[in-house]
């Protein structure tokens, strides 16, 4: 068995499989060559009680023709229309890093297959972090984030799928930038100053209200903060709250445990020392905070 505190990962996704009674834990598993190197895959880790782990499964390994060969990131799984999807992010080099989308040809588990040739994202820009979002229409859009690398001042987005999720059926629908929080920080890197948006995680709370996850520097450090849709669709306007946790740990998801509890799930520190982190929330007057 291993244990979370073990555990080198970043982007930590949850999946709860109530089923068999267990969580599957997804993410950037290859650290050892997040930043440069080539990837060998992703991992998920299978474990009753946020605590204790099965040794790694192997979730995704690239065919021999795969067109990217790094930058493997932030893979997480969502269930829609009776099959498992992973969202995750690659890079080659000479081609813009984005985020494709894989069906298992298993259980939640995997493995994982393309469905489409590359990303998803559109070709010209330099995403990530996609994740994904059913409106009140049920129909599903993949939400991303355009990197501060390119874009200097990090946005979010959002863009419509296709039914079988194989394609985008619309242009990208601007949700906001980093610099519109009143909270992220700016950060030297290329001699210039940016704006990071990272990690995006789609929530409603009791109300029904839409909120979303993401993180960016903070004062304090890397933080996870949310931000509520006055509308309540996609386009917003957005409503910035402060970080819930600004202790250099980032790109947040939620999640019920089995237990009942409302679980947030980071990364922490961020750095090469990254371990996944489990926090308990509490929600009060329709916003999340750590209990």
């Amino acid at each position: 068995m291993i244990l979370t505190k073990d555990i080198p990962i970043r982007d930590p996704f949850i999946v709860v499989d109530y089923q068999n009674f267990r969580y599957a834990l997804f993410g950037t598993t290859d650290v050892e060559h997040t930043w440069d190197g080539k990837s060998n895959g992703f991992d998920v880790y299978i474990g009753t009680d946020l605590e204790h782990w099965e040794e790694p499964l192997p979730a995704f390994r690239p065919e021999a023709d795969f067109w990217a060969d790094r930058n493997f990131w932030a893979a997480e799984v969502h269930y829609w229309k009776s099959n498992w999807y992973m969202f995750a992010t690659f890079k080659a080099d000479g081609i813009a890093r984005g985020t494709q989308i894989l069906k298992s040809v298993g259980g939640v588990t995997g493995p994982y297959k393309p469905i489409t040739g590359g990303p998803v994202t559109p070709p010209e820009w330099e995403c990530l972090d996609g994740t994904f979002y059913v409106d009140r229409a049920a129909k599903p859009w993949m939400v991303f984030c355009h990197e501060w690398t390119q874009a200097v001042d990090g946005a979010i987005y959002a863009i419509p799928l296709a039914d079988d999720l194989s394609k985008a059926t619309g242009g990208p629908i601007r949700m906001f930038s980093a610099s519109e929080s009143g909270w992220a920080k700016k950060h030297m890197a290329m001699n210039r100053e940016n704006y990071i948006t990272d990690g995006p995680f789609m929530f409603r709370n009791r109300k029904g209200d839409l909120f979303m996850l993401w993180s960016s520097v903070s004062d304090t450090g890397y933080a996870v903060a949310q931000s509520r849709s006055l509308t309540g669709e996609l386009k917003g306007p957005w409503k910035h709250y402060p970080p819930i946790y600004s202790a250099d740990g980032g790109h947040g998801m939620i999640f019920p445990a089995l237990d009942g509890r409302l679980m947030l799930a980071i990364h922490s520190p961020n750095s090469a020392s990254e371990r996944p982190v489990f926090l308990e929330l509490i929600e009060k007057d329709g916003i999340l905070a750590l209990k």
